[in-house]
């Protein structure tokens, strides 16, 4: 490599790593966004961002522990825990997608 070359590539540099992190940025956006949007799908018994309606006989999901989350989402999916239909909608879930509604749940006050 050339003493030129080597400027241009060092000049880039900070170029580079800005793009790089946009990506990151971006991709990290989109992530939550599908976390957000998986987790809508939960509001119509739980109510928005798992902040359940006091009365409503639907459990509250802010602000409970992702692990307590994880496993009654599980015992959902397996049929271990009795339901109407919450059965039904875990098992389409992923464990991927079971961790991400957890984390994103419990991050909700």
């Amino acid at each position: 490599m050339t003493m030129s070359s080597l400027r241009r590539t060092l000049r880039l540099l900070p170029v580079l790593a800005s793009g790089l992190l946009c990506t990151l940025a971006h991709s990290q956006s989109a992530q939550e966004l599908n976390t957000r949007a998986l987790a809508a799908t939960c509001a119509n018994c739980h109510g928005t961002d798992g902040r359940a309606v006091e009365g409503s006989g639907s459990a509250r999901l802010a602000g409970q522990s992702a692990g307590f989350i994880i496993e009654q989402l599980q015992a959902f999916r397996s049929g271990s825990r009795p339901a109407t239909v919450m059965h039904q909608l875990a098992k389409g879930y992923s464990d991927a997608q079971i961790r991400d509604l957890a984390t994103y749940f419990s991050a909700q006050r």
